[in-house]
């Protein structure tokens, strides 16, 4: 699976892209078919709150699994992010099986 992540008017540090790379990867041990993951980051400016943004794409055989979370920090974002997607695997799979049978 490859993981491209892209960063909305601010540089990303690599130690955050690392964080990305290695929790979007273990989406791999829900669903092996994953063709891609695309990771878009931006700032809310909200009054004088800046919220985190994490957009978060999964392409698999047939669909597109989309999940948008804003937090405090692009960390927090992300894992919230991963968490809805793992449902979100998990369903499609199971929609999977049931449709083919299996």
């Amino acid at each position: 699976m490859r993981v491209h992540t892209e960063a909305v008017q601010f540089k990303a540090d690599q130690k955050l892209i690392d964080y990305i790379e290695k929790k979007v990867g273990k989406m791999d041990q829900y669903f092996d078919r994953i063709i891609e993951a695309r990771v878009i980051l931006r700032l809310e400016n909200s009054g004088q709150v800046r919220d985190k943004i994490a957009e978060v794409m999964l392409n698999v055989p047939g669909e597109s699994l989309f999940v948008k979370e804003s937090s405090k920090t692009f960390e927090a974002s992300v894992d919230n992010a991963i968490s809805s997607l793992k449902r979100q695997l998990i369903k499609y799979k199971d929609k999977l099986r049931n449709n083919n049978g299996i």
